[in-house]
């Protein structure tokens, strides 16, 4: 046999050569090196010239445990060693089975039907098939239409991105799954009427999603797609009440309800499922990041009783599956995940601390570049503005040169990893882990502070 190939000792060059990077410019990085992280523990990142960062979005809304816990590490092995793979085609193992009930056991109503995927693009794919054909078994065969929210991200294999709102990530891949409608958000700071009642606001906000459904025709609409609090625009909670009309509306026009909680679930709110924080029952919940805190990849859709009920007569079946779904070595992973969330009481200790985090980040309102601090749980986005007054906003140019070309490089540079994003309008996303405590929150804060008074000078 030849040598084996040596690793090269520029990562980043090599990086730049052979890793096709998500979501990235990747001529951004044919001069420039290639950020590596190789190590974390706690709420901290290190990379590869040793320099530690605060990782103010759990990695990508996902660690919600911290970085470094050994013991999942120690779960994964041990599972790999009894049964790496096997697929829940037709066969089950133990532990699909284990976390398909604890899954059950915490999710409100009567979802206790979980169908394993390998992430949240995948779950929500999963959650549209499912409602067409539960549509076509119950003898409704012109539903098929799905209404989501502008602005909205629910990921990107062809259904998923379809139901997402944002237009400039879908045109590349034109024409996409047809039948996927829209309708305004929740961005009250934003709000085109009733700016100053928030419930009367997300009563309007809901009726839309009632007359859209009644624009394209009760008969065509299988489902509506919601995230608890919406992500891409930078968090967007919900109006009070907007989940209770949601749902009556749903239920008038035998539409599905689906809660895409791949970013909310596993403690994100405070809670499991963060339906539970807003006090409705979906017709199903997607979900992943979380799950596992990261430490291996899984997702799910987790299905009501009464709509899984025509898949399980007769020769009807849901065709469909992922061959790592369910995935022996995640599963076992997650069970331990959610075995560290009860033990260390994560989900409580979000709730005893969120209103901390949004006192110290609101801190931030007396900076002329601030124009609006929103989120709920571990979860916040944070508006820039050029006016605080108009809430104008910042031009194309400005959102190029001012949010990429400097404050999203400087927080970096500082010691924060975390998202600067202008799907929607300009914002500053903070999503730590669930470990994370005042020192934490005031470290954000700290950063954000020096970064945002300096991008003001270049305005």
């Amino acid at each position: 046999m030849g040598n084996p190939i040596a690793m090269s000792a520029d990562l980043s060059k090599t990086a730049y050569d052979h890793l096709w990077m998500h979501f990235t410019r990747m001529s951004s990085y044919e001069n420039a090196p290639v950020p590596t992280i190789v190590r974390g523990e706690g709420t901290y990142i290190y990379d590869d010239k040793g320099r530690k960062y605060l990782d103010g979005l759990a990695g990508l809304f996902v660690v919600q445990a911290g970085h470094g816990r050994q013991e999942l590490a120690e779960v994964a092995a041990k599972q790999a060693a009894e049964l790496a793979f096997f697929p829940v085609w037709s066969y089950a193992h133990p532990k699909a089975v284990e976390l398909a009930e604890r899954l059950a056991n915490l999710a409100p109503g009567d979802l206790n039907k979980v169908f394993f995927t390998t992430g949240g693009g995948e779950a929500v794919e999963t959650a549209w098939k499912l409602a067409k054909q539960y549509h076509k078994l119950t003898g409704n065969h012109t539903k098929y239409k799905v209404i989501s929210r502008a602005v909205a991200y629910h990921g990107t294999p062809q259904g998923a991105l379809s139901i997402t709102g944002l237009p400039a990530l879908k045109a590349p891949f034109e024409p996409l799954v047809p039948g996927a409608h829209k309708v305004p958000n929740t961005n009250i700071y934003r709000a085109p009427i009733h700016g100053d009642d928030p419930e009367a606001f997300g009563r309007w906000a809901a009726d839309q999603i009632e007359q859209q459904i009644l624009f394209e025709g009760p008969e065509t609409v299988a489902a509506v797609f919601l995230e608890p609090v919406q992500n891409a625009g930078g968090c967007f909670p919900p109006p009070p009440g907007y989940f209770q009309r949601v749902r009556e509306i749903c239920d008038q026009y035998d539409v599905l309800l689906v809660s895409d909680e791949v970013i909310c679930a596993f403690g994100r709110l405070g809670h499991v499922f963060a339906c539970d924080k807003f006090g409705y029952v979906p017709d199903i919940i997607t979900c992943a990041k979380g799950m596992t805190s990261g430490y291996s990849p899984i997702g799910a859709a987790i299905v009501s009783d009464r709509i899984a009920e025509p898949f399980y007569k007769g020769g009807n079946t849901f065709l469909h599956g992922y061959t790592f779904g369910g995935h022996p070595v995640s599963a076992a992973v997650a069970l331990a995940n959610l075995d560290i969330f009860e033990r260390e009481r994560l989900n409580q200790h979000v709730l005893d601390q969120e209103p901390a985090f949004l006192r110290t980040l609101q801190k931030l309102h007396d900076l002329p570049i601030v124009g609006d601090v929103r989120g709920n749980g571990f979860f916040y986005g944070i508006e820039l503005v050029k006016d605080k007054a108009t809430k104008e906003s910042f031009t194309d140019e400005e959102s190029e040169r001012i949010l990429y070309g400097f404050v999203s490089k400087k927080l970096f540079e500082y010691g924060l990893y975390c998202r600067a994003d202008d799907r929607g309008d300009p914002v500053i996303q903070l999503s730590p882990p669930l470990i994370s405590d005042q020192s934490t929150f005031d470290e954000i804060e700290q950063i954000i502070r020096q970064v945002l008074t300096e991008a003001w000078t270049k305005i």
